[in-house]
């Protein structure tokens, strides 16, 4: 390689090569080809991950709760792995809300009893009468060991 240099739109690498064989010179343009990682929503459409609208919506569970950001940086990072991770290069809505769930639901009942009304999307106040119950239900079984 003889030079390399942004190109003037910057959205590629632009590489000056020398061939070892005959010394003749070339040019060769090189970019990321980015597939992005998809969403599969509750009614089949797909949307592109995005690192934001995860961090927002535990921000929002989150709020006024003891817990700090490290943790939701670092709930937000698992689920991105848990993303790249996938051979298809998407996961469901119902999988990485799950994941979330049960991140908030060691680190802060309140939070988790928060995002899983959104997510879950409570028709009435039973459903969330029976979410709590279970959550106190495992809560105890755990304090009890």
């Amino acid at each position: 390689m003889v030079d390399s240099r942004e190109s003037k739109e910057a959205d590629s690498i632009r590489r000056r090569r020398e061939c070892e064989g005959c010394n003749k010179r070339f040019t060769t343009y090189e970019r990321i080809d980015e597939i992005p990682y998809m969403v599969v929503k509750k009614d089949g459409r797909r949307e592109k991950f995005e690192r934001q609208k995860v961090l927002s919506g535990l921000l929002r569970a989150c709020e006024k709760r003891p817990v700090s950001a490290a943790k939701l940086e670092a709930i937000v990072d698992e689920t991105e792995a848990f993303l790249v991770d996938s051979p298809e290069r998407e996961r469901t809505t119902n999988q990485i809300g799950e994941l979330i769930m049960n991140h908030l639901k060691t680190i802060d009942t309140v939070a988790y009893i928060r995002f899983a009304s959104v997510y879950r999307d409570f028709k009435d106040v039973r459903e969330f009468k029976e979410e709590l119950e279970q959550l106190l239900s495992t809560t105890s079984k755990t304090k009890k060991r």
